[in-house]
């Protein structure tokens, strides 16, 4: 993974996804469906998990229950997790790094936005303890927005935050947590910087500009940005 990037110029905005990127709730959504599989006999592992890191959340459920083979549609996986998601949800805590790099960004004037999978309702749960870094960005793009016309990997989430912020998607840099969103951002034309979980294969994400073991180790020079002091 290359950074080729310097040869064209500064950054001019920085898009974040949410789940496990920002925040911490991909192991909700584990410990959810775990609870959910295991009514059924059927084990929800790290097998099955690592395809659906990054999904929306009617393509997540219909992956699982072709996976595990669970006697429920789409409709009936979700109205069972929700009451289980509502109450997890607001106990997210921030990844690392998240806050001080959203902070500095925001305090530098870079435009930044959040696009994500997650519900404008989700969203507002999620970021509950969250608020006050939350109200940074200059706007929130939810998959559920009505000029969101796919979810990721199309590009949609990102196109609509980019032009929200009236800025070129060939000037926008995107970080993600999976697969599915570092290919949404490619396809936006949009440079991304995949910050996956440890377990994930790497070469699922050979398709990023650069691969982060944490967003607290972001080269903000190299990408033309203010250092953190």
């Amino acid at each position: 993974m290359s950074e080729q990037h310097t040869e064209r110029g500064p950054i001019k905005a920085v898009i974040f996804d949410m789940d496990g990127l920002l925040l911490d709730t991909e192991g909700v959504y584990t410990e959810v469906t775990h609870l959910i599989a295991s009514r059924h006999g059927r084990t929800f592992d790290w097998s099955i998990k690592q395809h659906t890191i990054g999904r929306g959340a009617r393509d997540f459920s219909d992956y699982v229950i072709k996976a595990l083979e669970l006697p429920m549609s789409i409709d009936e996986f979700l109205e069972t997790r929700e009451p289980m998601l509502e109450e997890r949800f607001p106990k997210a805590p921030a990844m690392p790094g998240a806050e001080a790099l959203v902070r500095h960004l925001a305090a530098h004037n870079i435009p930044i936005a959040v696009g994500t999978s997650s519900s404008v309702h989700y969203f507002e749960a999620k970021t509950t303890l969250h608020r006050a870094w939350f109200e940074l960005f200059d706007t929130v793009v939810t998959a559920d927005d009505p000029e969101v016309g796919a979810a990721k990997p199309a590009p949609d989430i990102f196109l609509v935050a980019a032009h929200r912020l009236g800025v070129s998607p060939s000037d926008c840099l995107v970080f993600e947590d999976s697969p599915f969103g570092v290919t949404a951002a490619k396809a936006a034309g949009m440079y991304a910087v995949a910050v996956p979980d440890s377990h994930m294969p790497v070469e699922q994400y050979e398709h990023a500009d650069l691969l982060l073991a944490s967003l607290a180790d972001f080269p903000l020079k190299a990408w033309g940005l203010p250092e953190l002091v």
